[in-house]
């Protein structure tokens, strides 16, 4: 209670200087999927090309978070941000049936959205939804339209087009178009008044299906970035040195005759098929100037909707936050997918903006992961944490993202399709362990410069990287006898963040590979 009394008393003494009411903040949650921060111009590691002036300008009027780790893959990420747990901690989440069918139970996992209308908040929620065949219409979610794919397991695949489409909590039907304009014009109306409650605040989880694949742009997209020719990453083929040794198998390119690496025929960490030819060919050159022409109707998107907020009197009480799911890597470390622990799978773009509130047009250096969002969702309206926490709110980055001195480390746990108290006993078979993507589990912990990897695979090496230095992680400086010392230490830290989180994995983690002396 100390730590919340006193998250209330900054808000109120925050609100008192700038002049603001205590009216409770709408909140606008806009989520992509399998969303690389490399496609945002306002992201350096974009290439010069990239052209999205509706996020950059979200960015220009807000904060822009340097590294975001909001998840690994589609699923647990969302059980992240509707909990605010990592995957091992969202109890009696599961697979179940054909993929992507999946079960929970709301008593043992209840999803935080459900206190906010209790605290007089509506809920909203639309697009893509794939945690469990429950939505939580009527329980978590006053107003609902969404593609449940775990429910529709035949159509779980119609990522831009011919959807079965649940609106509020009725039977699906079919719904033909572009889904990432279907799902903004249906935002579009809810922000309008259609189904909202104009005497109450507002939660609008916005969850878009693109970039995922397969990929495919709007139409009015197809000729974007034209005669595009794209180096491959270095490390696109094998072997790769000082790596674990899963990473010497993954091998999704082969070299063309035209100089080129080109994708091969094969399945996605989703487990769908996908060709290796796309739109525009089967090239490095293509795939890349397809997926970026995918990010083109969300930058739209975007526009659309902070036009709306202003055109509508709600703007300077909205709080916007984009972000993705986790990032997507292609060709680096030879992947096609995201799951692995590198910035270059993984890693989001994350943008802050309430200009009456925070600050405009600044860089936050901090780490930050997905379970710090629903917390600073609950310190915003000012609302007690239902229960225990797993990350820590943003509010004290939001207020003064350049202050040097808030020192954070965020960790990222993957359990591939386990969640909860099924994560407690780590398997040793490594067909199980390496279920997704070839990748096995592991936790991750990022300082601030450097990134510590722990796979669970006995006998494995560690990894680590200065990040300041090798933003493409390809130096493996736990191979360096100068850097055991470190490499102990945030191994230290990682198990003392995994045990605060309540992993009971901690109980049976597998030895580590010796350090060199």
């Amino acid at each position: 209670m100390k730590a919340f009394t006193f998250v209330l008393i900054s808000l109120s003494v925050f609100a008192t200087a700038s002049g603001l009411t205590a009216k409770k903040p709408n909140i606008l949650f806009i989520y992509t999927d399998d969303h690389s921060h490399r496609t945002i111009g306002c992201y350096p590691e974009s290439y010069d090309w990239v052209k999205t002036p509706n996020i950059d300008a979200l960015a220009e009027k807000g904060v822009r978070f340097k590294y975001a780790y909001i998840g690994t893959w589609c699923m647990p990420s969302r059980a992240t941000l509707l909990t605010g747990h990592h995957q091992h901690g969202v109890k009696s989440m599961r697979m179940e049936g054909k993929y992507p069918g999946s079960k929970y139970d709301p008593e043992l996992c209840p999803f935080w959205p459900k206190v906010f209308r209790e605290n007089g908040y509506q809920t909203a929620q639309i697009g893509k939804w794939h945690t469990g065949d429950d939505t939580g219409f009527g329980r978590d979610w006053d107003y609902q339209i969404v593609w449940n794919r775990p429910r529709h397991a035949s159509n779980a695949g119609s990522y831009y087009k011919d959807q079965m489409i649940e609106f509020n909590g009725a039977e699906a039907k079919m719904v033909k178009g572009y889904s990432t304009d279907n799902y903004t014009k249906w935002a579009l109306e809810y922000l309008n008044g259609k189904g909202r409650d104009e005497e109450k605040p507002w939660y609008l989880w916005l969850c878009y299906g693109a970039v995922h694949g397969p990929f495919t742009p709007a139409k009015r997209h197809l000729e974007a970035y034209p005669d595009l020719k794209v180096p491959a990453p270095v490390n696109i083929y094998p072997p790769r040195s000082g790596k674990p040794a899963y990473l010497q198998k993954i091998n999704n390119w082969v070299a063309g005759d035209d100089g080129q690496a080109h994708l091969k025929g094969r399945r996605r960490a989703t487990g769908e098929y996908s060709h290796g030819k796309g739109i525009h060919g089967s090239s490095y050159s293509d795939w890349v100037r397809q997926y970026h022409q995918g990010v083109l109707a969300l930058d739209e998107a975007v526009g659309k909707l902070v036009q709306c907020l202003k055109d509508t009197g709600q703007y300077d009480n909205t709080l916007i936050i984009f972000t993705s799911d986790q990032g997507f890597a292609w060709g680096q470390n030879g992947f096609r997918s995201k799951v692995a622990p590198y910035d270059a799978n993984i890693r989001s773009g994350l943008i802050v903006s309430m200009p009456e509130n925070f600050p405009s047009g600044v860089v936050c250096d901090v780490p930050v992961g997905g379970v710090d969002i629903v917390p600073t969702f609950f310190d915003l309206a000012g609302i007690q944490y239902p229960w225990k926490m797993h990350g820590r709110s943003l509010l004290p980055l939001l207020r003064d993202p350049g202050n040097k001195n808030q020192k954070r480390s965020v960790l990222t746990s993957f359990t591939a399709r386990q969640y909860g108290d099924d994560t407690n006993v780590i398997p040793t078979d490594l067909k199980i362990l390496q279920r997704v993507a070839g990748v096995p589990w592991y936790a991750s912990l990022h300082d601030g410069r450097y990134k510590y990897i722990r796979n669970f695979v006995e006998g494995e090496i560690e990894e680590l990287y200065d990040l300041d230095v090798d933003p493409d992680e390809l130096v493996n400086l736990a191979l360096k006898k100068e850097y055991s010392e470190r490499v102990i230490k945030m191994r230290v830290a990682a198990v003392a963040e995994l045990k605060r989180t309540d992993a009971g994995m901690v109980k049976n983690l597998p030895t580590v590979a010796k350090l060199p002396k």
